[in-house]
């Protein structure tokens, strides 16, 4: 059995790990690489393997770093299916969609300027016409239901606690070559325990192979209770100055967590009732309303919430509102009055955000409010690192505003909740693999599985690398 990691291998960005077995090809993931401009468009246009080949994707979730090049990989040629959760699929709708019109109008813009430039035009990596074609070899498979996606492979997903849908994939394989049986598990993201909406992730007991991610394998998160508190702080202070609360914010996952906190938290009177919370990206409109369709997916606190609160919806309130028309979108950054307002996209690189970015970063009063991991050569962690001026839509803007970061709110398990869920399996596996995480945060998660778990053998891959086991 071969493996190749053409993807999220020391970065976080453009999941993609092949396996050769059993004279099959079995692709896990097929994420958009997130970098700077010109290396994205490259990277992402050109496949790494011949998408003809491929005989079957496994998706492990709907985030775009994980999903985004799906319509790209079945444009190439590919043809076989795609195995995923049906809450995954449900949201893939919304997100490549979204993905596409992003790759259609970025293509717009720039050929308007290579126009000007005398050069020819480029094309978009696919078009919305690609994305919904890309829909048709969805196949859904509930959460713990084996599934034969080939003779001698069965799939099985596990909740993995990280957003609605996301799965932990099991393949259990026959291996005809050496007539063994190999349980290959790839974590995709693994999310975090005790926290709402969701359920936490499910521990794995045996694994002969394991994939796991590292985004803050050298890290350890705030506490749930302080995250809250700083959230509560940063809204009261920047009301009482006047100002605005901008939050770059992931559609998927990170806005419907936000949006239930702040509801607590005005349902707690710790924040003002009369504060209008706006969530402004029609992709988080659409998926909140999908995350409204899946009550099954829901944690324990969530269920109780509903039912101690009968009709009230946890992803709204009496000053929540949902925009998503042009309009309503451009009306907000006339508001004289304060206001939060979550919009994406969650690294500042693209959507509406970055209108409202453009608005309000040079007023004091104000606050940009950062709730996530931001990649390299983005505006958000241009935004992180509080760099005077920085550039949006082509014009440089200087930073007055207040630059906040939460990082209590993360989906991902930090060092010591990824030690917990690797804790659980019964031998430790023989081969790992660690992927999904910058070089520092993947080697030394490397290191402690070495060291406080005594794994035998940790490989931290380089891009393009493959793997015989």
């Amino acid at each position: 059995m071969k493996i190749t990691f053409h993807g999220a291998v020391r970065t976080v960005t453009g999941s993609q790990h092949l396996l050769e077995v059993n004279g099959l090809k079995i692709l896990l993931d097929c994420g958009l690489y997130q970098g700077s401009r010109k290396e994205t468009y490259e990277r992402n246009q050109h496949l790494p393997f011949n998408a003809a080949e491929i005989d079957a994707l496994v998706l492990s979730h709907a985030h775009i770093d994980h999903c985004g090049n799906i319509p790209n990989l079945v444009k190439s040629g590919f043809q076989g299916n795609i195995f995923c959760t049906y809450a995954t699929r449900d949201l893939a709708v919304v997100m490549l969609n979204d993905s596409a019109r992003i790759q259609e109008s970025d293509i717009q813009y720039l050929n308007k300027k290579r126009e000007k430039q005398g050069q020819p035009p480029l094309e978009p990596i696919y078009t919305v016409q690609d994305a919904a074609r890309s829909l048709n070899s969805f196949v859904g498979i509930g959460y713990e239901r084996p599934f034969t996606i080939a003779p001698g492979l069965t799939l099985t997903f596990y909740d993995a606690g990280h957003i609605l849908g996301s799965a932990i994939v099991v393949l259990d394989i026959e291996e005809e070559e050496n007539k063994q049986d190999i349980r290959l598990v790839f974590s995709g993201d693994v999310g975090r325990f005790d926290r709402p909406i969701l359920r936490d992730p499910t521990f794995i007991a045996e694994a002969d192979v394991l994939l796991v991610e590292s985004t803050y394998g050298n890290r350890l998160h705030e506490a749930q209770d302080d995250a809250s508190k700083k959230l509560e702080r940063i809204i009261n202070e920047t009301y009482r100055r006047g100002g605005k609360v901008i939050v770059p914010s992931f559609a998927v996952g990170r806005t419907q967590e936000l949006v239930y906190r702040l509801h607590q938290l005005v349902e707690s009177g710790h924040i003002p009732a009369h504060l209008p919370v706006y969530v402004d990206s029609p992709m988080a409109v659409d998926a909140t309303g999908i995350y409204r369709l899946h009550p099954e997916a829901f944690d324990e606190e969530m269920s109780l919430f509903l039912a101690e609160n009968g009709h009230k919806d946890p992803f709204g309130f009496e000053m929540m509102r949902y925009t998503r028309s042009t309009a309503e979108s451009k009306a907000l950054n006339t508001m004289a009055e304060p206001a939060v307002i979550i919009s994406a996209s969650g690294m500042a690189e693209a959507g509406r955000i970055l209108h409202h970015l453009k608005n309000n970063i040079e007023e004091p009063r104000n606050t940009v409010l950062i709730v996530g991991w931001q990649a390299p050569h983005t505006l958000g962690r241009r935004l992180v690192e509080r760099q005077p001026r920085v550039r949006i839509f082509g014009e440089e803007y200087e930073l007055r505003a207040q630059v906040e970061k939460i990082n209590g709110f993360s989906a991902h398990a930090d060092r010591d909740e990824l030690l917990e869920w690797t804790g659980h399996f019964r031998e430790r596996p023989s081969h790992t693999f660690i992927v999904h995480g910058e070089e520092e945060a993947s080697l030394a998660f490397a290191n402690s599985l070495r060291q406080q778990q005594h794994f035998p053998d940790v490989q931290v891959p380089e891009l393009g690398q493959s793997f015989i086991v």
